[in-house]
Parts: structure tokens; sequence; C-alpha cells
């Protein structure tokens, strides 16, 4: 049996159990689902023969790394500053980790660590980031195949509202923890490159900042720009690249909403 960790039960983790939950007797996995509150954990996982729930608060130093000690695998659903205690103990005790979070600073500081130890840190692995970069390398690497160069990307992604559910005036649903849908709202400026130039988005104005898309079938959405879209020059290997811009999408009056939030402080 292969063990895995899965830290932190909220909104987000239903999805991910389900999913596992429906491979783990063909691929002989056992999943533990550690919370704060063991009630969660639970309902996370039913009855299932190959679950088990446990309390598990992520200050606790004993109890968090007694917790890891025993699975090969963690997958982090914990709010992205709390993912570094947890990956120095995946250090300490040689177990691989998972998250669907932002690369940080304290988590690259690791990676050196990680490599001499043969592990496994995989960052950056949910919808926006993570769906967005496999998909985003999936047509580059296709063009680079047939013998073509990258002059300008661009891409757009974000997490949206089923049409069949669109039914309130925000065109926005909040099926996260809604506290870390305001950190995401907050997270601080743009910066990417638009045929050569630099440019820069402050936090205040970059709700303000948006664009149109139309999507077949669809309708229409709009879009603003992601965060720092320049880290991800040499990932992408898009060095010459004359433009570079990531996107996030949503439904049109989302971003006139949210600046109003911002205006507000």
């Amino acid at each position: 049996m292969r063990k895995i960790l899965i830290i932190g039960a909220g909104k987000s983790t239903s999805y991910l159990m389900s999913y596992l939950l429906d491979h783990a007797e063909k691929e002989q996995l056992k999943i533990t689902v550690g919370d704060l509150y063991v009630a969660n954990a639970q309902k996370a996982i039913g009855n299932h023969k190959h679950a088990k729930a446990i309390t598990l608060d992520v200050f606790n130093k004993k109890n968090r790394q007694e917790a890891i000690d025993q699975v090969d695998l963690v997958i982090s659903m914990l709010p992205a500053r709390y993912h570094i205690e947890v990956a120095k103990d995946c250090i300490t005790f040689g177990k691989h980790m998972v998250t669907a979070s932002y690369v940080s600073q304290e988590m690259e500081s690791l990676n050196q660590s990680a490599i001499n130890k043969g592990l496994v840190f995989m960052n950056e692995i949910g919808v926006d980031p993570g769906i967005d970069h496999m998909s985003a390398m999936q047509v580059i690497d296709r063009i680079r195949d047939k013998g073509g160069k990258m002059l300008l990307f661009e891409s757009f992604t974000g997490g949206l509202v089923a049409p069949e559910s669109d039914n309130n005036l925000w065109n926005y649903k909040f099926t996260w923890n809604p506290r870390n849908v305001v950190v995401a709202g907050q997270g601080g400026v743009a910066e990417f490159i638009q045929e050569g130039q630099y440019k820069y988005i402050p936090y205040n104005k970059l709700f303000r900042r948006t664009e149109f898309l139309e999507v077949d079938g669809y309708g229409r959405f709009e879009a603003y720009a992601n965060r720092n879209s320049l880290k991800y020059r040499s990932i992408y290997k898009l060095e010459d690249a004359l433009t570079l811009y990531r996107g996030t999408m949503r439904r049109v009056g989302f971003s006139k909403a949210w600046n109003m939030f911002v205006q507000l402080g």
C-alpha cells in the first residue's frame, strides 16, 4: 500500500478526496486526512475502507511530525503560508510533497535539499496555478516540435461558475475558502512584458485594467493580469518572447465589483 497524508479538510479537499478514493482500490492507496477538527476530516472520507481521519494540529510540531513520518506522500491543502513547516518536515523524514500553491521564496529555498534526498516537491499543481501551466506547456511544446518559435505568449485561466449554476449578480461563487479568495484578490502588483515593453500595474489599479474575451459557445468573459508573469520566462523557456502575459478569467462584472473592495481598502 502507498500511504498518503492529506493535511487540511477544507472545501477544496472534498474534490481531491473524491478522485483519490475512486482510485484507491486499483492504485492500492491508504489515505489519511488530518484536520484540526476531526469531524471535517471524517466528512471528507465517509466510510471508505482505504481512508481514515485523524486530528492534526499543524502548529503542534510533535503531532505534525508523527503524522508525516508514517506516510510516503504528503499533500498539503493548508493555506499557502502554512506549507513551509510541513515541507521542512518532509525534508527531515524523506517524504514527497504536493501543494496547489504558488512557489514561495521559502519553498524555493528547499529545492536543493529535496533534490539531494531524491524527493519530489510538486507545487503549483491546482487549477490556477497548475492546469494553466500544463496546458500552456502542451501548446508550447507542440509548436517547438514543429520547428516554430514563440514570439508572443498570452494565457488566461480561472475557476468559473458552470452556466447552469451562474445565478447571482456577481457571476462568482465561493467553491473554496472565502478568506483565501480575499487573500488571492490581494495578490499584489502585476508584472509582464507586452510587445517588448515592461509593464507594471499597482494593486490599486489592477482591476481597472481588464480586457474582454469571447469564447465560442460560452459567451463573454473578462481578464486581468495575474501576478508576476516574468518569473515564468525561464521556466517556459520564453526568454526571447516579446509578449509574456498570464491573465485570470472571470465573468463580466467581477473586476468592477472587486475594484470597489480595493478602493474601500
